[in-house]
């Protein structure tokens, strides 16, 4: 029997073992259901092997490199010096061990891990083709978590000296000069951690600012601490073009009428990411499209195909691994029968810029549209003991309706932002108020206070700050 005649009968399947895939392969299989995954690539998809987690590395890295050149406190003096081979070493060594943690766990909830390109060849059957065979999975339900890839300009195609996220993340050494075009998340996490390394940054952004899906008042450290590191930002900047060389490349870009030019030893791309749906077939199963590649699903994650469910960055909304994970568990429980449905009033985004961004919920101005008059309480870093004591500069902003004192929104700029915009999530997923938040007794001295205090500053009682 040649392989690949006959098509075996599976419960699940999901395509993709990205932070979205294996999560609702795991999910599915806890609920009882038999499940078979599939990557054409390895365990834990862009997030964990060439995104999130390897950056988030690097990232560490340079502020360890950072500190250990210059102690921030009076009485502390150290030398360092780099070897960027041995980070990036260590950094494989945390990717290793993470993607290690989810073979471990799938084995471990008995999914099927199967290696191979998926491609449609009918509502409810997929053809599996992998190096040295085929297979046919005729599955009852399908979890589609493709993920995304980076965006590529024509005026600047991927090569040797123009990169994507992929490859400045595995560079085998720091380069000497740097220009990033894009100054969303990706390119400001990259950006600012080659400059403490070292590297002569430039910043082209097509916007009037760095990090344009954020407030001004929470990027604008980021902007100061970006400068100190001798990093140029070009905004309302369009790029034009490249020209490359053995030992460089010069980026031609405009700003207004005006055309500049600047060489760097290489140029990294991030424009953002493309969803991963053109190359499955999808139309043989009946899926439908935007017109940007998009999956059409319904608010339980459900495509035009009702056995078929789609999640993360395939899928409207912001590409975060943590959406991904969420409609991953919210699709598993729907094909298990349960009344899941997704509500995306909680979802957090973070920058790990230095200080880190971190927001939650409705902004001011999203706020004020839906409940009309507001209640906003800001705290300063400054003000607090323990950042002070971490040199750490930044504040905490809490948003709600004026007339219940329902939190609607936080924002968090400085030291351990990514950490303190949990407690707020979970604040406005429990409808908690400001006075919930105040009479909640955090302790002393941590960053955690600052929620506290942020909730009496917009309860017009602070205590550590004066009343305005």
């Amino acid at each position: 029997m040649v392989v690949g005649e006959f098509s075996e009968d599976i419960d699940v399947l999901v395509v993709g073992a990205g932070p979205g895939g294996y999560v609702a392969a795991i999910r599915a299989a806890q609920l009882g259901k038999s499940v078979t995954i599939v990557d054409k690539a390895e365990l834990g998809g862009v997030c964990l092997n060439r995104g999130c987690i390897p950056s988030k590395a690097l990232i560490t890295a340079a502020h360890q490199y950072e500190a250990a050149k210059s102690s921030p406190i009076p009485g502390i003096t150290s030398t360092a010096t780099l070897d960027f081979a041995k980070v990036q070493e260590w950094k494989q060594s945390v990717v290793d061990k993470m993607t290690g943690g989810v073979k471990t766990l799938l084995k471990g909830n008995k999914v099927r891990v199967v290696q191979g390109e998926v491609f449609f060849t009918g509502p409810n059957e997929v053809r599996v083709l992998s190096e040295y065979e085929g297979q046919r999975f005729r599955f009852k339900d399908c979890i589609l978590a493709t993920g995304s890839r980076p965006i590529e300009l024509k005026a600047l195609p991927y090569g040797k000296r123009v990169l994507s996220s992929t490859e400045a993340l595995a560079l085998d050494h720091v380069p000497e000069s740097l220009i990033v075009v894009g100054g969303g998340y990706i390119g400001i996490e990259l950006g600012q951690t080659y400059a403490k390394f070292g590297s002569k940054v430039t910043i082209v952004e097509g916007t009037g600012s760095i990090l344009p899906t954020f407030d001004a008042q929470l990027t604008r450290m980021v902007v100061r601490n970006l400068k100190k590191y001798n990093v140029d930002i070009h905004t309302n900047a369009f790029a034009q073009g490249v020209e490359e060389t053995e030992n460089g490349i010069t980026l031609t870009f405009k700003v207004g009428d005006e055309e500049k030019r600047v060489t760097a030893e290489y140029v990294l791309v991030t424009v953002g990411r493309r969803p991963n749906t053109d190359e499955l077939s999808l139309d043989a199963a009946g899926v439908q499209l935007t017109e940007k590649g998009m999956v059409q699903v319904d608010h339980q994650g459900r495509t035009s195909n009702p056995h078929i469910f789609a999640i993360g960055d395939i899928v409207p909304g912001p590409a975060l691994a943590h959406k991904a994970s969420y409609e991953g568990k919210v699709a598993a429980e729907v094909i298990a029968g349960h009344n899941s449905a997704v509500d995306y009033r909680c979802i957090p985004a973070v920058v790990f810029s230095d200080p880190e961004i971190a927001t939650v919920g409705l902004s001011e101005e999203e706020a004020k549209q839906q409940y009309g008059e507001i209640a906003v309480g800001r705290f300063p870093y400054a003000a607090n003991g323990r950042a002070v004591s971490l040199g750490a500069d930044g504040f905490v902003k809490l948003i709600a309706d004026k007339q219940s004192g329902l939190l609607v929104g936080a924002q968090v700029t400085g030291a351990e932002a990514s950490n303190l915009i949990a407690e707020l999530g979970l604040a406005i997923e429990m409808s908690a108020t400001l006075e919930d938040i105040a009479l909640t007794i955090h302790a002393h001295p941590t960053l955690g206070e600052m929620v506290m205090e942020a909730a009496d500053v917009a309860l017009g009682s602070p205590i550590h700050i004066v009343a305005r």
